[in-house]
């Protein structure tokens, strides 16, 4: 509507500038261009994703922190278990 009132400010007839406006429109809709609202809601969406894989890296990190204490127990044991029968 502001198009509109900025061309017929100008001199523009009114049926004219709504058909200007209308074309402008028409043509942005069709093209298919990211907005900065598009932007932004791929930004908070990225942040959200990025949230998610660090909480799953840290469930991870956890995991394979328990999995290699019982590695190197599980060894330790067998190595004194070795050490004592060959002695």
């Amino acid at each position: 509507m502001k198009f509109v009132k900025t061309l017929e400010a100008a001199g523009i007839p009114a049926s004219q500038a709504e058909a200007f406006s209308a074309a402008v429109r028409d043509s942005h809709e069709s093209v298919d261009v990211a907005t900065k609202r598009d932007l932004k809601e791929l930004e908070v969406s990225l942040r959200h994703d990025i949230g998610d894989l660090r909480k799953e890296m840290k469930e991870q990190e956890l995991r394979l922190t328990i999995k290699l204490g019982t590695i190197v127990v599980v060894a330790l044991g067998a190595f004194t278990a070795l050490s004592k029968w060959i002695v």
